[in-house]
């Protein structure tokens, strides 16, 4: 009965994180638009606290729903490069459904193996959460990055929305803006949010299951 109650809890807490990400990702609370190729997202933030406190698979289950909002970005014509590689070739569709998809399922889970040996070994709750934090956000940028470099740095649509052929100008851009905002935004809210949660709910129980 206990596994049982602790099970259907830790679905409501799950439903309600992806409810939130549904929210962001559907308006400007998500997203950040600096211009039709910058955007800084704030999705990590419910992410990495569903593996910090429901642990790495329940990160996983996030990190997908983040993905599929930020392939809808595409979708919709919100992300105008991201419009503009999909309706490129099928082979670009694909590629960029995989770079939105898989970093953010790995963003998601990772956190949750970072995050459940650090509390095991008494590392101070705070710093360990804060640390988890911070690695969803260095997980998804360096995922993201590395893919979106892989697919398309040679691509026309990217080297013209960026003004430059040189690969490591464009990592430059994307990681001196993005990357440093992300981080710093996540690990201040995400640790803090986190570290409230895990002063209520069975944190080393939700990590045992997931």
């Amino acid at each position: 009965m206990k596994s049982n109650t602790f099970s259907v809890g830790k679905m409501v807490r799950l439903a309600v994180l992806v409810a939130i990400l549904l929210i962001m990702g559907f308006t400007p609370l998500g997203y950040l638009k600096l211009n039709p190729v910058m955007t800084i997202t704030f999705n990590m933030i419910p992410v990495v606290v569903g593996a910090i406190i429901l642990g790495p698979a329940s990160g996983a289950i996030l990190g997908l729903v983040f993905g599929i909002t930020s392939f809808s970005q595409a979708l919709t014509g919100a992300d105008a490069l991201g419009t503009l590689l999909l309706n490129q070739s099928a082979l670009s569709a694909i590629l960029l459904f995989v770079m939105c998809i898989v970093p953010r399922v790995l963003a998601g889970w990772l956190p949750g193996l970072v995050f459940s040996p650090l509390d095991k070994r008494g590392v101070n709750r705070v710093l360990a959460v804060a640390l988890t934090a911070l690695s969803g956000s260095v997980f998804n940028t360096v995922f993201f990055i590395a893919a979106f470099v892989g697919f398309f740095s040679t691509n026309e649509l990217v080297t013209g929305a960026f003004g430059t052929t040189d690969v490591w100008i464009i990592i430059t851009g994307l990681l001196t803006v993005n990357a440093l905002i992300e981080a710093v935004v996540c690990t201040v809210v995400g640790g803090a949010v986190g570290q409230a949660l895990t002063h209520y709910l069975p944190v080393k129980k939700a990590a045992k299951e997931a």
